[in-house]
């Protein structure tokens, strides 16, 4: 019986290496388009990555005023998920010995407050104290005017620390752009070019292009909403104000590019993808979930190195799942939704294998397919729930749940999703059942232990 169970879990789970079947593509389809329609986001282009190659490039929406259908050889603003490529430009020029991670900031940029303590790591894991130039969700003021790197160090890098380097993070563009000076002096050269010769051509990423540059009739263009008032189109800051923090445009392609050489520790050496993905921990030991340009977590039980970006008037999402094999990228041409962060979660879901339970959560997973089996077939054993829960399912609540989820007829997929935790004295899990291309969720709390009852079951439609 537990055998069986484990297989009707896995159920239609698509090998890693497989290309997407219609009905992923349709359910990738419907979860764009709907994030789009319901946030006025004028496009999305997207790029998905599994087994290692990209089985899936297509954009959606509206570009520009000029370019009123989107495609995906079109270069979109990443914005900050460029910090991690000036994190590997430093990490090759360490490889070169050129320069080490604890080198102090002062050897190579004078003037900056703290240099002579603040480390090149503190800039790239943003523990250095440097306050950041642009925390606002907005173009403040003086972006209205060109600007410089060392535009940015005079006005930001020189004001007192916020705090002392490696006791707090903090994000901070303002190091980026410290750090991206350091590139520059080290290698000889403008740091885009120096990436280009390391890392983008290397990879066949030929759409990069620096944001400053991709503006104007070809390229997509930003744009803004103020409250729930209408769309409009942004206006771009001027030159300079990125940099290395955030300086690239590209195509979801070539960012997807990027990652499967992360999948496949190529370009960079092993150990530079390694220290990248390392979180950094402070003075006092805690992890700050951050390493070197990238964020370091989970995202449903996986494994994930992921970061995103905002630039005037674009919002992007990038995540990794090393393990998989597996990688979404989603840039939009907005600023005003979370519709990115949607959509970029909703086609992980999608394309990711159901994570592999273990021990408890394994048997639970068992268990709670066998009551919503149960309760499709109208047959539930009484002895699996509680008190409560036996009192919640009466003959009405049996009944409705028996028609509306047999009319469905078998699921393609059913899933944890999330981490248990604690409440009310009951370990709560959830659940995610697919059929095709729609989806419910399944609610549930159980006494702790393996032989826990439930004491909730809830099934409700996901929107």
């Amino acid at each position: 019986m537990r055998s069986m169970f484990i297989a009707a879990l896995l159920l239609s789970t698509p090998a890693a290496a497989q290309d997407l079947t219609p009905a992923e593509t349709a359910k990738i389809d419907a979860v764009v388009g709907e994030a789009l329609a319901k946030s006025g986001v004028p496009s999305a282009s997207i790029a998905v990555v599994r087994g290692g190659r990209v089985v899936l490039a297509k954009a959606y929406g509206k570009a520009s005023e000029a370019i009123p259908v989107a495609r995906p050889d079109l270069p979109y603003q990443i914005a900050s998920i460029s910090k991690q490529f000036t994190a590997a430009a430093i990490l090759l020029l360490e490889d070169q010995g050129k320069l080490r991670l604890d080198d102090k900031v002062a050897k190579y940029v004078p003037g900056v407050t703290g240099g002579d303590t603040i480390t090149i790591r503190q800039l790239l894991d943003h523990t250095s104290g440097l306050q950041d130039y642009w925390p606002q969700d907005y173009s403040f003021a003086a972006m209205a005017k060109p600007t410089t790197p060392q535009g940015i160090v005079d006005r930001w890098a020189k004001k007192p620390l916020d705090f002392a380097p490696g006791t707090q993070y903090q994000y901070s563009n303002t190091a980026y752009v410290v750090a991206g000076l350091i590139v520059e002096k080290v290698s000889g050269e403008p740091l885009i070019a120096f990436l280009q010769k390391r890392i983008f051509t290397p990879l066949g990423m030929t759409s990069v292009i620096d944001q400053d540059k991709a503006i104007g009739a070809r390229f997509p263009q930003g744009y803004k909403r103020f409250a729930l008032g209408p769309v409009r189109v942004e206006t771009p800051a001027a030159d300079g104000w990125l940099y290395a923090a955030g300086e690239l445009s590209m195509t979801a392609t070539d960012l997807a590019r990027w990652n499967i050489a992360r999948m496949n520790r190529a370009t960079l050496s092993a150990d530079d993808w390694t220290a990248q993905e390392t979180t950094t921990k402070l003075n006092d030991g805690s992890d700050t979930g951050y390493g070197l340009g990238v964020s370091v977590g989970q995202f449903d039980g996986r494994r994930m190195v992921e970061h995103s970006g905002e630039s005037v008037g674009f919002l992007s999402e990038n995540m990794v799942f090393p393990d998989q094999k597996t990688s979404v990228t989603v840039l939009t041409n907005s600023w005003f939704s979370n519709a990115y962060r949607v959509m970029a979660q909703g086609i992980a879901r999608t394309v990711l294998p159901p994570a592999a339970a273990t021990g408890t959560e394994a048997i639970f997973a068992i268990k709670a397919r066998k009551v919503f089996d149960q309760l499709r077939a109208g047959t539930l054993d009484r002895a699996l729930l509680t008190t409560d829960a036996n009192y919640y399912f009466d003959a009405t609540a049996q009944a409705d749940y028996k028609s509306s989820l047999s009319a469905l007829g078998e699921p393609t997929a059913f899933a944890p999703v999330g981490q248990p935790r604690l409440r009310g004295g009951y370990v709560a899990r959830a659940y995610r059942v697919t059929y095709g291309d729609r989806a419910l969720s399944i609610s549930t709390f159980a006494e702790p232990g393996d032989a826990g009852r439930f004491e909730q079951f809830l099934v409700a439609p996901i929107q």
